[in-house]
């Protein structure tokens, strides 16, 4: 595996197509039988797999090394939980994919770790071939497009979105963004001045709404706001339209 910047992205996100595709995982969780759990599982798929057991140690580990998706339990038992371990890492604007792993049984708590800035969630108990499933989408929405392509690049008003790359851009400065952000983003640029409901949003950054809540989209349209409006309590680029969804404009 080639080396990469710690905080991004490394593995193909043919990981579900192309069994050598080797990840390398961080796994964060004060439950000792499910690290090893889960330790054990996907490195004997082949995959590098490290895990820590407290907040503090995740937040250095995935800010000194590289990691092609993390595994955060949100209730850590010391030190920072799940919450205040992803704000940090996206504080640092470390874009890593992180996957919530709550016990919570509330849709409320999960959509609490989108808003801390996870980019999907999966509530205990787990079974395996649901959170492999979860890891795919992730790494299918984060890896990069074949570059050439003539719709590369969308512009709309002062926000330019380059699929290839991954970029955003706001009046041409560089917007950090999470990976569930651009992708709600290019279905929002995709068509402007359509109206986008809910469902179909859900669809566009998970690839199915089931389980979802779709409140976790009003979560990431708020954030593309503080990070996109010149005063996000009156957008004028993300318009809502009550009680129907979304749509993009140019202001």
């Amino acid at each position: 595996m080639q080396e990469a910047e710690p905080g991004s992205s490394s593995a193909s996100a043919s990981w579900h197509d192309d069994a050598d595709t080797s990840l390398t995982i961080l796994v964060v969780d004060d439950e000792s039988d499910l690290r090893e759990m889960l330790t054990r599982s996907f490195t004997r798929e082949g995959h590098r797999v490290q895990s820590v057991a407290d907040g503090r140690a995740a937040i250095e580990r995935a800010s000194s090394e590289s990691f092609d998706v993390v595994l955060l339990d949100v209730a850590l038992g010391s030190g920072p939980n799940g919450y205040e371990v992803c704000r940090t890492l996206r504080a640092r604007r470390n874009v890593v994919p992180i996957i919530m792993l709550t016990a919570l049984d509330s849709e409320a708590d999960a959509v609490l770790g989108l808003e801390a800035g996870a980019d999907d969630y999966v509530t205990k108990p787990f079974g395996l071939a649901e959170l492999r499933s979860r890891i795919r989408a992730v790494l299918r929405r984060a890896g990069p497009r074949p570059m050439g392509a003539s719709d590369d690049l969308v512009e709309v008003g002062p926000i330019a979105l380059d699929r290839a790359r991954r970029e955003v851009r706001m009046n041409g400065e560089p917007v950090h963004v999470t990976f569930s952000e651009f992708e709600l983003l290019e279905a929002l640029m995709a068509d402007p001045g359509r109206l986008r409901n809910r469902q179909e949003l859900l669809r566009a950054i998970w690839g199915d709404s089931a389980y979802r809540d779709p409140r976790a989209i009003d979560v990431h349209v708020r954030h593309l706001r503080e990070k996109l409006e010149p005063e996000p309590d009156s957008p004028r680029h993300i318009v809502t339209v009550r009680g129907a969804g979304y749509r993009l404009q140019a202001g």
